[in-house]
C-alpha cells in the first residue's frame, strides 16, 4: 500500500471511529432545551429553560440499546420577560409550584444513518405523560479537550401540542403547537 493511500485510511479511520460504549452524564453548562410558540399569528414567543440534567447510555454499535433520561427544571424557564415568565410558570399554564419537574424518558432509539436517528419516549409535563418523538443528530464523540473525558454531543428537534398535556390557556389565540430544539453534551460518567 503506498503512503498516500495508507494516510488516507488512517485519517478516515480515525474520523469514522465510533466512540466507546458508556454511561454518560449530561453537562448542564453545555445542554439547552429552547421552544417557540406562536403569539396571536403575529410573532413567535421564544424561550430556554436553564436547569437540564439527565443520563445517557450510548453505544455506537448498538443504539436500540440506549437509554435516556432527563429533568427539567420548570422554573427555571426564561422567555426574556419577567412578567410572560411569572405567568407561564402558574397555574394555568407550567404550575411550576405544583409541577417542579419536566422529565423525558427515551424508550425507543432509531439509528437511520450514521449521524441521525430518532428517539421515542415518555414526555412528562404537569403530572401528563404522552409519547413525544426527538429527531436527533449525532454531532460528535471523543476525548473532550479541556476535561479529558469521554464525551458526545448531540442536537435534536421536536414538535408536540401543548393541550396534549393539559395546558389550554388562550387557544386558539396562542400556538398549539410547540417547536423544540435541543443541544447537549455528556461526559463519561465516573
Amino acid at each position: 500500500m503506498n503512503r498516500k493511500l495508507l494516510l488516507a485510511s488512517l485519517a478516515a479511520s480515525m474520523f469514522a471511529a465510533p466512540a466507546f460504549a458508556a454511561d454518560y452524564t449530561i453537562d448542564p453548562t453545555h445542554t439547552h432545551v429552547a421552544f417557540k410558540i406562536d403569539h396571536v399569528g403575529f410573532s413567535h414567543v421564544l424561550g430556554i429553560f436553564g436547569n437540564v440534567a439527565g443520563t445517557l447510555s450510548f453505544d455506537p454499535a448498538n443504539v436500540g440499546a440506549s437509554k435516556l433520561n432527563v429533568t427539567i427544571q420548570a422554573d427555571s424557564l426564561n422567555t426574556i420577560s419577567s412578567q410572560r415568565d411569572a405567568d407561564l410558570k402558574g397555574a394555568d399554564w407550567l404550575d411550576t409550584a405544583e409541577f417542579a419537574t419536566i422529565t423525558y424518558v427515551g424508550k425507543t432509539f432509531t439509528k437511520t444513518d450514521d449521524t441521525h436517528g430518532t428517539i421515542v419516549g415518555d414526555l412528562t409535563i404537569r403530572g401528563v405523560s404522552k409519547p413525544v418523538t426527538l429527531n436527533v443528530t449525532f454531532n460528535k464523540a471523543g476525548v473532550h479537550p479541556m476535561t479529558k473525558d469521554d464525551a458526545v454531543g448531540f442536537d435534536a428537534t421536536a414538535t408536540f401540542k401543548r393541550s396534549d398535556f393539559g395546558i389550554k390557556t388562550y387557544l386558539p389565540y396562542i400556538g398549539d403547537e410547540l417547536s423544540v430544539d435541543i443541544s447537549t453534551e455528556a461526559h463519561a460518567a465516573k
